[in-house]
């Protein structure tokens, strides 16, 4: 199987799961509205493909080799909430990022201040 075959099997797979459903959960109906989740998703994939001969080898036998793989990553960005009046995004804060953020700003302070001190 040569790398174009590969990443094309790659894509067909991860592209069978990118669907409505990925990023819109089932709406739920909740107290007369209607809250729809909703995911970030990501996907990534690659491939590679060598061919060669090899320094050892004292016939000039050709080598080759490949592989490939991939990945999808969802997690909930937030919800919609539908009201007969109006519609509105509620987002989920990333935790994560905000606490690297600030500990990234905590480190900054702590360099700054203790190059003053000198």
């Amino acid at each position: 199987m040569g790398a174009t075959d590969i990443l094309h099997q790659i894509g067909e797979s991860l592209g069978s799961s990118a669907t409505v459903k990925s990023v819109f959960g089932e709406p739920i109906q909740v107290e007369g509205k209607i809250v729809v989740p909703v995911a970030k998703i990501a996907y990534g994939f690659g491939g590679g493909f060598g061919a060669g001969h090899g320094k050892a080898d004292p016939v000039g036998r050709q080598g080759e080799g490949g592989g490939g793989g991939g990945g999808v990553r969802a997690f909930p960005a937030g919800a919609l909430e539908i009201t007969a009046n109006s519609t509105r995004f509620i987002p989920f804060p990333d935790i994560w990022w905000i606490g690297g953020a600030f500990a990234a700003g905590v480190a900054a302070g702590a360099f700054i201040l203790g190059r003053r001190r000198k």
